[in-house]
Protein backbone atom coordinates (compact mmCIF):
# COMPACT_ATOMS: atom_id res chain seq x y z
CA UNK A 1 0.00 0.00 0.00
CA UNK A 2 1.02 3.32 -0.94
CA UNK A 3 1.02 6.28 0.93
CA UNK A 4 0.01 9.54 -0.62
CA UNK A 5 0.76 12.62 1.07
CA UNK A 6 -2.28 15.19 0.64
CA UNK A 7 -0.70 17.81 2.52
CA UNK A 8 2.25 19.21 2.29
CA UNK A 9 4.07 19.96 5.90
CA UNK A 10 4.41 23.80 7.01
CA UNK A 11 7.90 24.12 6.37
CA UNK A 12 8.01 22.85 3.17
CA UNK A 13 5.25 25.72 2.10
CA UNK A 14 7.00 28.03 3.89
CA UNK A 15 9.82 27.18 1.88
CA UNK A 16 7.77 27.10 -1.59
CA UNK A 17 6.29 30.78 -0.88
CA UNK A 18 10.07 32.24 -0.12
CA UNK A 19 10.60 31.07 -3.54
CA UNK A 20 7.52 32.80 -4.63
CA UNK A 21 5.47 29.86 -5.37
CA UNK A 22 1.40 31.27 -5.90
CA UNK A 23 0.78 28.19 -4.86
CA UNK A 24 2.53 27.61 -1.22
CA UNK A 25 1.64 31.60 -0.68
CA UNK A 26 -1.92 30.99 -1.26
CA UNK A 27 -2.13 27.81 1.17
CA UNK A 28 -0.43 30.24 3.73
CA UNK A 29 -3.82 32.70 3.02
CA UNK A 30 -6.03 30.69 3.16
CA UNK A 31 -4.83 28.77 6.20
CA UNK A 32 -4.12 32.11 8.21
CA UNK A 33 -6.44 34.73 6.81
CA UNK A 34 -9.30 33.56 8.88
CA UNK A 35 -7.35 34.66 11.87
CA UNK A 36 -5.43 37.30 10.88
CA UNK A 37 -8.72 39.17 10.25
CA UNK A 38 -9.77 38.53 13.38
CA UNK A 39 -6.43 39.99 15.04
CA UNK A 40 -7.00 43.06 12.65
CA UNK A 41 -10.40 43.11 13.49
CA UNK A 42 -9.42 43.90 17.48
CA UNK A 43 -7.80 47.27 16.90
CA UNK A 44 -9.64 48.37 14.14
CA UNK A 45 -13.49 48.68 14.12
CA UNK A 46 -14.45 48.92 10.53
CA UNK A 47 -14.56 45.27 9.26
CA UNK A 48 -13.41 46.35 5.30
CA UNK A 49 -10.46 48.32 7.08
CA UNK A 50 -9.31 45.51 8.74
CA UNK A 51 -9.78 43.41 5.77
CA UNK A 52 -7.29 45.99 3.68
CA UNK A 53 -5.14 46.15 6.59
CA UNK A 54 -4.99 42.09 6.61
CA UNK A 55 -4.40 42.02 3.16
CA UNK A 56 -1.51 44.46 3.02
CA UNK A 57 0.01 42.41 5.54
CA UNK A 58 0.01 39.34 4.13
CA UNK A 59 2.11 41.44 1.16
CA UNK A 60 4.32 42.04 4.05
CA UNK A 61 4.45 38.46 5.29
CA UNK A 62 5.38 37.25 1.72
CA UNK A 63 7.83 39.85 1.32
CA UNK A 64 9.69 38.61 4.76
CA UNK A 65 9.33 35.39 4.47
CA UNK A 66 13.04 34.95 3.84
CA UNK A 67 13.28 36.56 7.36
CA UNK A 68 11.38 33.56 9.04
CA UNK A 69 14.50 31.40 10.95
CA UNK A 70 11.46 28.53 11.43
CA UNK A 71 12.06 29.71 15.35
CA UNK A 72 9.01 29.41 16.90
CA UNK A 73 5.53 29.41 15.97
CA UNK A 74 4.88 30.37 11.86
CA UNK A 75 1.35 31.88 13.23
CA UNK A 76 2.55 33.85 15.89
CA UNK A 77 5.21 35.19 13.48
CA UNK A 78 2.39 36.42 11.23
CA UNK A 79 0.14 37.66 13.84
CA UNK A 80 2.94 40.11 15.11
CA UNK A 81 3.07 41.55 11.71
CA UNK A 82 -0.69 42.20 11.83
CA UNK A 83 -0.70 43.55 14.98
CA UNK A 84 1.99 45.69 14.32
CA UNK A 85 0.55 46.31 10.60
CA UNK A 86 -3.01 47.33 12.56
CA UNK A 87 -1.15 50.12 14.80
CA UNK A 88 0.86 51.43 12.05
CA UNK A 89 -2.83 51.89 10.45
CA UNK A 90 -4.23 53.61 13.08
CA UNK A 91 -1.41 55.59 14.34
CA UNK A 92 -1.52 57.44 10.19
CA UNK A 93 -4.99 57.90 10.78
CA UNK A 94 -4.37 60.08 13.99
CA UNK A 95 -6.74 58.29 15.96
CA UNK A 96 -5.01 57.76 18.77
CA UNK A 97 -3.48 59.65 21.83
CA UNK A 98 -2.11 58.48 24.99
CA UNK A 99 -2.69 60.52 28.14
CA UNK A 100 0.76 60.38 29.94
CA UNK A 101 0.02 59.24 32.71
CA UNK A 102 2.23 57.83 35.65
CA UNK A 103 -0.31 56.55 37.75
CA UNK A 104 -2.68 53.33 37.92
CA UNK A 105 -4.88 51.31 39.63
CA UNK A 106 -5.41 47.65 39.22
CA UNK A 107 -9.01 47.43 38.16
CA UNK A 108 -10.72 43.98 38.71
CA UNK A 109 -13.46 42.71 36.78
CA UNK A 110 -14.79 40.97 40.41
CA UNK A 111 -16.12 37.98 38.85
CA UNK A 112 -17.99 39.18 36.24
CA UNK A 113 -20.69 36.75 35.21
CA UNK A 114 -22.24 36.79 32.08
CA UNK A 115 -23.44 35.49 28.64
CA UNK A 116 -22.36 37.78 26.54
CA UNK A 117 -21.07 36.50 23.08
CA UNK A 118 -18.01 37.33 21.37
CA UNK A 119 -19.52 39.80 18.96
CA UNK A 120 -20.87 41.40 22.27
CA UNK A 121 -17.51 41.60 23.78
CA UNK A 122 -15.90 42.85 20.45
CA UNK A 123 -18.70 45.70 20.46
CA UNK A 124 -18.00 46.53 24.24
CA UNK A 125 -14.17 46.31 22.99
CA UNK A 126 -15.20 48.68 20.17
CA UNK A 127 -16.53 51.69 22.21
CA UNK A 128 -12.83 52.64 24.02
CA UNK A 129 -11.24 54.88 22.79
CA UNK A 130 -8.20 54.06 20.46
CA UNK A 131 -5.76 54.16 23.09
CA UNK A 132 -7.48 51.95 25.41
CA UNK A 133 -8.51 49.61 23.26
CA UNK A 134 -5.23 49.24 21.76
CA UNK A 135 -3.34 48.74 25.07
CA UNK A 136 -6.12 46.13 26.37
CA UNK A 137 -6.16 44.20 23.26
CA UNK A 138 -1.54 44.26 23.40
CA UNK A 139 -2.56 43.16 27.21
CA UNK A 140 -5.21 41.27 27.48
CA UNK A 141 -5.77 39.68 24.88
CA UNK A 142 -1.96 39.15 22.96
CA UNK A 143 -0.25 38.60 26.13
CA UNK A 144 2.53 41.21 26.31
CA UNK A 145 3.82 43.10 29.23
CA UNK A 146 3.58 46.63 29.70
CA UNK A 147 7.48 47.11 29.68
CA UNK A 148 6.75 45.26 25.53
CA UNK A 149 3.81 47.71 25.26
CA UNK A 150 5.46 50.75 25.91
CA UNK A 151 8.24 49.98 23.67
CA UNK A 152 5.88 49.02 20.65
CA UNK A 153 4.08 52.22 21.25
CA UNK A 154 6.79 54.71 22.62
CA UNK A 155 5.10 55.54 25.54
CA UNK A 156 6.13 55.15 29.56
CA UNK A 157 5.10 51.68 31.08
CA UNK A 158 3.39 53.38 33.68
CA UNK A 159 1.21 55.08 30.57
CA UNK A 160 0.66 51.33 29.28
CA UNK A 161 -0.43 50.53 32.89
CA UNK A 162 -3.04 53.78 33.03
CA UNK A 163 -4.59 53.50 29.71
CA UNK A 164 -5.33 49.43 30.57
CA UNK A 165 -6.72 50.58 33.99
CA UNK A 166 -8.30 52.72 32.63
CA UNK A 167 -10.03 50.36 29.50
CA UNK A 168 -10.86 47.87 31.91
CA UNK A 169 -12.87 50.51 34.12
CA UNK A 170 -15.06 51.56 31.05
CA UNK A 171 -15.30 47.94 30.26
CA UNK A 172 -16.48 46.82 33.98
CA UNK A 173 -18.76 49.75 33.46
CA UNK A 174 -20.34 49.09 29.98
CA UNK A 175 -20.66 44.85 31.03
CA UNK A 176 -21.84 46.05 34.59
CA UNK A 177 -24.64 48.36 32.61
CA UNK A 178 -25.63 45.63 30.24
CA UNK A 179 -26.17 43.22 32.89
CA UNK A 180 -28.21 45.54 34.42
CA UNK A 181 -30.58 46.27 31.51
CA UNK A 182 -31.00 42.49 31.14
CA UNK A 183 -32.35 42.40 34.64
CA UNK A 184 -34.44 45.31 34.31
CA UNK A 185 -32.81 47.41 37.13
CA UNK A 186 -31.90 50.03 34.94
Amino acid sequence: MKVIQLHQDDYTIIQLATENNRHAQHQIYTKFAPKMLGVCRQYIKDVHQAEDVMISSFMKVFVNLKNFENKGSFEGWIRRIMINESISFIRAQKKVSFLEEEYHTEASFNNVESNLSVEDIQSLIDVLPEGYRMIFNLYAIEGYKHKEIAEMLAINEGTSKSQLSHARKILQELINKRKNYANGTE
